[in-house]
């Protein structure tokens, strides 16, 4: 007998490639969940099977699926004005989005404010404009020599050519590598990486140095600096103290190279505090912004620039403009999504109640440490992480070829949660409104399935 379930799978797989996925793994291997529908933490599929969303379907949903407030605001908005191309014209939902964005954005006291919003698509686009918009700055400035970046080791930025270019995790860059402009790579700071007995700071610290080194040895030719603050995501949920960002502030200034901090992941509450570059203190020349912008409901993404990178393509030549677009840019739905999100963080305390959500799932990972082959378990806010190692032993990794994290998501799968891997990393990033007993059931699942995949 056809199951809904097997009659979806059939006509997906007839005209559907999937993102991120070698598509002959499909139906045995990997197998194809269709989903129904969404309530809150839960995916319910179309067999009525429920999976508990334990990464946010890609880190991007914030409060749960169908989450009616943001539900409602995109409802009344299309009512309203569903889209406008935002050359030329304007539209209350992106003026009231770039106001409230920049009133909450990382400041430093010294320093004069994030003043614009650019905004995009997605947040490799986003980070194709902040590339753009660094070297055309300097360009105006009669110094395009200043043409390199610098990006961290095993740092990911999207997967479009820019982004690809400043990204180091060779699973998406490798192949394209002949397409991409050239960057300059600084050692990252991965607490994982530290020596033994070093401290997660004094690796930052070292790590700095390496840094330093690198501006001084290209000095004049670096238009920017792009990291993701405090978490290496895609490369692996890999963690680092918050000392690396402060340094890595002073150095662009002395080199008088612009910061790129790259949120799209850890912005908008998934580290602690509302952005990452917070934990530092720092406040960054761009910030991109994307994912949980919109509370995982719509695409979107937001470059914020301070005014100086505004007012350097001010002039009557339409050459010095930044005349980088996307057709829906602004999008008056994405934008009425992510303001129903930023009054969802007004109204129900998210941050107090996210610390609260993280020192239990600290409780609830702390045991999984003793287990065999698990030999890191690390945490930013509401991200945890489970390094799945040979004996637990950092040095000796899995044969790729025992492809043990896919064992591990098809484990806790037929469990019904969602733990979709990184290589061999296992990790939980669920949405904010993700109960106790729906933690305590992921830290019993995710203990089975590390078990029962590296048996």
């Amino acid at each position: 007998m056809i199951t809904d379930a097997d009659h979806w799978r059939s006509r997906d797989l007839a005209v559907l490639w999937h993102p991120c996925t070698q598509m002959r793994e499909h139906p045995d291997m990997l197998p194809l969940v269709p989903i129904a529908r969404g309530e809150g933490a839960w995916l319910i599929a179309q067999d009525g099977r429920r999976y508990l969303d334990a990464v946010s379907s890609w880190w991007t949903n914030l409060f749960g699926h169908s989450e009616p407030r943001i539900a409602a605001a995109i409802a009344a908005q299309a009512g309203q004005l569903e889209q406008v191309m935002l050359a030329g014209f304007s539209h209350e939902p992106a003026v009231n989005l770039a106001e409230r964005l920049l009133a909450i954005a990382p400041r430093e006291t010294a320093r004069p404010p994030l003043a614009k919003v650019f905004y995009a698509d997605n947040g490799s686009a986003g980070v194709e404009v902040a590339l753009k918009m660094a070297f055309h700055w300097f360009h105006n400035r009669g110094q395009p020599q200043r043409r390199k970046f610098v990006a961290l080791e095993n740092g990911y930025h999207g997967e479009t050519l820019g982004a690809l270019a400043v990204g180091d995790v060779p699973l998406y860059r490798r192949v394209y590598a002949p397409l991409l402009a050239e960057a300059l790579f600084a050692p990252s700071p991965d607490a994982y990486l530290a020596a033994p007995g070093e401290s997660a700071a004094a690796r930052a610290e070292r790590a700095a140095v390496a840094l330093g080194e690198l501006f001084a040895s290209h000095d004049g030719e670096i238009c920017a600096l792009i990291l993701e603050p405090r978490v290496q995501c895609a490369g692996g949920m890999r963690m680092h103290d918050p000392v690396y960002l402060k340094r890595a502030r002073d150095l662009c200034d002395a080199h008088g190279v612009l910061l790129i901090a790259d949120e799209i992941a850890t912005g908008f509450g998934r580290t602690g505090t509302l952005f990452a570059c917070e934990q530092a203190a720092i406040q960054p020349d761009l910030l991109c912004l994307s994912k949980g912008l919109t509370g995982g409901f719509l695409p979107l993404a937001a470059v914020l620039a301070t005014q100086d990178i505004y007012d350097g393509f001010l002039d009557a030549s339409r050459e010095r403009a930044f005349l980088h677009s996307h057709s829906y840019t602004g999008n008056p739905l994405a934008c009425a999504a992510a303001l129903a999100s930023l009054d969802i963080f007004e109204s129900d305390a998210v941050l107090a109640r996210n610390r609260d959500t993280a020192a239990h799932m600290a409780a609830l990972a702390a045991p999984l440490c003793d287990l065999a082959n698990v030999a890191d378990v690390r945490q930013a806010g509401m991200i945890v992480a489970f390094e799945l190692t040979h004996g637990g032993d950092r040095h000796t990794p899995f044969d790729p070829a025992r492809r043990v994290g896919l064992h591990a998501y098809r484990a806790a799968l037929a469990r019904g949660v969602v733990l979709r891997p990184l290589g061999d990393i296992v990790y939980w990033m669920p949405p904010y409104c993700v109960t106790p007993d729906q933690l305590a059931s992921l830290a019993d699942t995710t203990r089975s399935a590390i078990e029962e995949a590296t048996a």
